[in-house]
């Protein structure tokens, strides 16, 4: 939980460089745990979060007490990153790993699944995803973004969004089967 005084924000609005730094530096990990989700390396994670970043500083003034500083910053950082997507999506294509190309899932024993994998596994396996899935997993599972929402930010059908999410969570469990069965191997 990040824990600002109301003194910084303050002073961050009337341009104060070195409250600017200070607020960049107790933001920083919240805004790069939000930005490496949705960014396949840490440098365009990085890029994303200083985008983030002077949008919260531009819009500072207009920071309302009523909502926790912390939801707003994760919300102004997760538009960030949607945003450039959807600009640089006419310059990049999306290709979409078939469900047919993925082996059949089984049934997996979660509870021994969550006792073996870390976040650090888990951020791992979720950025092997497609982009587009991954995108839509992320918004889904960790943001809690409704298909409706997801649709009308990625400009997709609500439907489509429910099948990216399908095929991501297809996708996650035959890699989590993958990484039990490795280390039932070294057993």
């Amino acid at each position: 939980m990040i824990n600002i005084e109301t003194e910084l924000l303050n002073s961050c609005v009337k341009g104060d460089r070195k409250a600017q730094l200070e607020l960049y530096k107790k933001c920083y990990s919240c805004l790069m745990s939000v930005c490496i989700r949705y960014e396949n390396n840490k440098e365009d994670a990085e890029f994303q979060l200083n985008n983030a970043f002077f949008k919260i500083l531009t819009n500072l003034a207009k920071y309302s007490t009523d909502v926790p500083f912390e939801a707003w910053i994760r919300r102004i950082a997760i538009n960030t990153v949607i945003d450039s997507y959807r600009k640089n999506k006419k310059s990049k294509l999306n290709y979409v790993e078939e469900p047919s190309d993925w082996a059949s899932t089984d049934v997996m024993d979660y509870n021994e699944a969550d006792q073996r994998f870390d976040a650090e596994e888990l951020q791992n396996m979720i950025s092997q995803l497609p982009p587009m899935s991954q995108k839509v997993f992320n918004m889904y599972a960790i943001d809690g973004y409704s298909h409706k929402e997801i649709a009308n930010e990625l400009n997709m059908s609500e439907g489509t969004s429910k099948w990216h999410l399908s095929s991501a969570r297809k996708k996650l469990k035959e890699l989590m089967r993958k990484m039990l069965s490795n280390v039932a191997v070294f057993l």
